[in-house]
């Protein structure tokens, strides 16, 4: 969705940056860029399943550790 604004003949620039800033905000564009941006799609039934096998081997870790009596493992974070 591209729009074009053009600056009038005898028009300042502080008047046709206010006009075209808030043509922008009229039309909405920078309201549906965000929402793509910031969309989040639903894992699919794969990404799922994977997920749920990862977290069951980690709650079976932790488990043993725990039966062994050792301390629980830090969390490394990564930068």
């Amino acid at each position: 969705m591209a729009i074009t604004i053009r600056k009038k003949e005898g028009e300042n620039s502080s008047a046709f940056l206010y006009r075209a800033t808030s043509h922008i905000r009229r039309s909405g564009v920078l309201l549906s860029a965000r929402k793509k941006r910031f969309k989040l799609n639903k894992p699919n039934k794969a990404q799922r399943k994977v997920s749920a096998l990862h977290k069951i081997a980690v709650i079976k870790k932790v488990d043993l550790r725990k039966k062994l009596g050792l301390p629980p493992v830090k969390k490394s974070r990564r930068y």
